[in-house]
């Protein structure tokens, strides 16, 4: 980022003080969180959404902030036309994956979940089903249905016209419509189901785990080739609980904690005290109906040290 100013003024024509950082800078960092989220909804990596918000601050370091009418708007437009052209390089990258791709997670501070539709909109579930658009009705969908922006805000955005927006955020909800998971439960709900799946497991307490799975529960993995990994998901509650009983039952030095990932309920698992696999969770009714593990340890830099994501 750009060094400090002393005695400069600012685009108001304010005195800078001495020690506080430029207008560009402030502007920048007070959206920064938002700015992740969108490039994260967007493209489902945390490391590439970092990448996009360091080519969004080089350019935003360039631009003349007497023209700027909304430096809120301007910053989205500027990372979601980054987002979209890393999009493309996501794409070739996921082509050559190995075995099931899944969004990197996310250590999210209490916040996100108390955020309903946001805490939705970033869930593992719900990520995987924005996988399934288009990236020009990624960006849409996102910035109007998660972010509220105006479609002449979204048009300037991703470079088209505000009819073709208005078409575009139709087709996307049509499509997300269709598969989006079934709605949010309670954090009560979602605690009890989780805990008594954890107990199950470590316990190997095959009836208890077909107890709390729903009958179409889907389990998925995600090693990226470095770690072992389920290579297509695995649906049916036996199938899952009998493969889970199957395989941790025969690890020791296993440890399960709860954790937020993703605004959601997830697991961590401990094997000697290191971190493996993180596992979101997805409850309905009471019922677990997808389990998301992700065991590539090039994903699970971001569990460290929780991530704040804004709307």
């Amino acid at each position: 980022m750009r060094n400090e100013r002393t005695h400069t003024e600012d685009a108001d024509g304010q005195r800078v003080g001495e020690g506080r950082p430029d207008p560009a800078t402030e502007t920048f960092v007070a959206h920064r969180n938002l700015l992740f989220t969108v490039a994260y909804e967007m493209l489902g990596s945390a490391a590439d959404a970092e990448d996009v918000l360091q080519e969004t601050w080089l350019r935003w370091a360039g631009v003349d902030l007497g023209t700027v009418r909304d430096r809120r708007a301007y910053l989205v437009r500027i990372t979601t036309r980054q987002a979209l052209t890393r999009l493309r390089t996501l794409g070739r990258r996921k082509e050559s994956y190995v075995g099931t791709w899944l969004p990197e997670p996310l250590l999210t501070v209490p916040d996100v979940a108390e955020d309903v539709e946001l805490a939705d909109s970033v869930s593992m579930a719900m990520m995987l089903v924005m996988e399934t658009l288009t990236p020009s009705e990624r960006a849409v969908f996102v910035l109007r249905e998660v972010f509220d922006l105006e479609y002449e805000e979204i048009a300037d955005a991703v470079g088209k016209s505000q009819a073709a927006v208005r078409q575009i955020a139709h087709r996307a909800r049509a499509h997300v419509a269709a598969r989006r998971p079934r709605g949010a439960v309670s954090p009560n709900e979602t605690r009890e189901a989780l805990d008594a799946f954890g107990r199950a497991v470590e316990t190997g307490d095959l009836q208890g785990l077909l107890d709390i799975l729903a009958p179409d529960a889907v389990l998925m993995g995600d090693g990226g080739g470095i770690k072992q990994a389920l290579p297509r998901p695995v649906v049916g509650a036996d199938k899952v609980a009998r493969l889970l009983i199957g395989g941790m039952g025969k690890v020791t030095g296993l440890s399960l904690r709860p954790a937020e990932v993703n605004g959601g309920p997830a697991l961590v698992i401990r094997l000697d005290g290191e971190m493996d696999t993180v596992v979101a969770v997805r409850v309905d009714d009471g019922l677990i109906t997808g389990l998301y593990a992700v065991r590539n340890p090039e994903k699970l830099s971001y569990m460290r040290e929780a991530t704040a994501l804004r709307r």
